[in-house]
């Protein structure tokens, strides 16, 4: 599917993974520190707004991608069953539980980043979106997302060294979504907290162990997550030589599912998705006449397509968070035109 090809048969499709699971409560994996026994509930009553999709991060990325696909189709056959389910969740009480449970004692680490930084993309689409609900959700969502930015605002100082799995964990992939965040919605301290710390972590890197890639359960790339963070911040022509130096050779190929029921093996397919989409944030900061394009071009396509044929709705394994990845990559979400 190239990028052209995306209408709403295939935002259909991806809208009802969402609408499958946002508030489908179980199964249900939660990374949750228990105080005491008042805090043996439910996951609809520890995480009112966030408790479908089988973990929290991906139901934010499913809340993400039910408002990213109607504001993208608001005709579309799916957009009244989508605003229905993010009113339902995105409701001030809702909000004020999540800010409750996201600040109780022993959590600090919950979600940090991979989870928050989903949580301010989808602050941000609210915000790029002139619509009135989606006024009404930005406005709710706010207290949850000022929590968010004080909890990453208070550990990147504190974080030496960055953190360069193909997991949950990668600090490059989740600065990305920071910083596009903070982009598009005018907050410029955290902006510069963002930005000084990546430059910091990346900026003197060289030879990046592409070959090492992946590990067994990656569904991000490590090397590539930092060049789609790096074209974020610096100039086109510095950027280029910051690559050159980083990546002088690109060689990989898609990654296949060996077991469908696995939910650690779906990974792969995700990583296809990834990759394919930090590769076309690379090529966006790359000079026209640079002889790398065409070469990275074609990769791309290749994921793409690999990523977008794994896709199996009736694989909850996969099909609770891949519709996310999957639309991201194909409306362009992470360049600055979309």
């Amino acid at each position: 599917m190239a990028a052209t090809d995306f209408d709403q048969v295939q935002a259909a499709r991806f809208a009802k993974m969402a609408l499958d699971c946002i508030h489908k409560e179980y199964p249900n994996k939660i990374a949750h520190s228990l105080n005491s026994d008042a805090d043996v509930m439910p996951p609809r009553k520890l995480t009112p707004a966030f408790y479908g999709c089988y973990d929290w991060h991906s139901s934010v990325h499913g809340h993400w991608l039910l408002v990213r696909l109607t504001r993208l189709f608001p005709k579309a056959s799916f957009a009244t069953d989508a605003r229905r389910a993010v009113a339902q969740s995105l409701t001030p009480a809702n909000i004020a539980q999540e800010v409750k449970y996201l600040e109780a004692e022993g959590r600090n680490t919950f979600e940090r980043p991979y989870g928050l930084s989903w949580l301010l993309q989808l602050a941000a689409e609210l915000k790029e979106w002139h619509d009135p609900d989606a006024r009404q959700w930005s406005a709710a969502l706010l207290p949850l997302q000022d929590a968010a930015t004080a909890r990453i605002g208070s550990w990147l100082p504190k974080l030496d060294h960055p953190i360069r799995t193909g997991e949950h964990n990668n600090t490059a992939f989740s600065m990305g979504l920071m910083l596009d965040y903070a982009r598009i919605t005018g907050h410029g301290e955290f902006h510069r907290l963002v930005e000084s710390r990546a430059r910091d972590y990346y900026l003197k890197d060289k030879n990046c162990p592409l070959s090492y890639e992946p590990s067994g359960e990656d569904f991000l790339s490590p090397c590539l997550a930092e060049a789609d963070l790096m074209r974020r911040i610096l100039l086109p022509d510095d950027f280029v030589r910051w690559f050159s130096d980083f990546l002088p050779r690109l060689d990989l190929e898609p990654t296949s599912v060996p077991d469908v029921t696995d939910g650690r093996l779906w990974h792969l397919a995700g990583l296809n998705l990834s990759r394919a989409w930090m590769l076309e944030g690379i090529l966006s900061q790359l000079p026209m006449a640079d002889s790398r394009r065409k070469s990275l071009a074609q990769l791309a396509a290749r994921l793409r397509q690999a990523g977008l044929e794994s896709i199996k709705s009736e694989h909850y394994e996969g099909g609770h968070w891949l519709g996310s990845f999957a639309a991201y990559l194909v409306s362009g979400r992470g360049l600055r035109s979309h």
